[in-house]
């Protein structure tokens, strides 16, 4: 091997090595992402139960007081 060749691999191993680390950094930025937006869609999740379970409430309360109504109604 001549003096030449030497510096090639280690160019070589040099890129390669830098390669291997940025796509290990491109991985951990998608897995991070990923876990990001998987926490955000349980609590968009739970903000969604918790508005449904309001509206069923206030429906109820509505029909409540719809029924009142109609019997204060028919007294008068």
């Amino acid at each position: 091997m001549t003096p030449k060749n030497t510096k090639g691999c280690r160019l070589n191993r040099q890129i390669n090595l830098s390669v291997i680390v940025q796509l290990v950094l491109l991985a951990s930025l998608i897995v991070g992402s990923w876990v990001n937006l998987q926490r955000q869609l349980d609590i968009l999740q739970r903000d969604v139960s918790m508005l449904l379970q309001s509206q069923n409430s206030l429906q109820q309360k509505l029909e409540t007081l719809w029924t009142k109504s109609i019997s204060h109604e028919y007294r008068l």
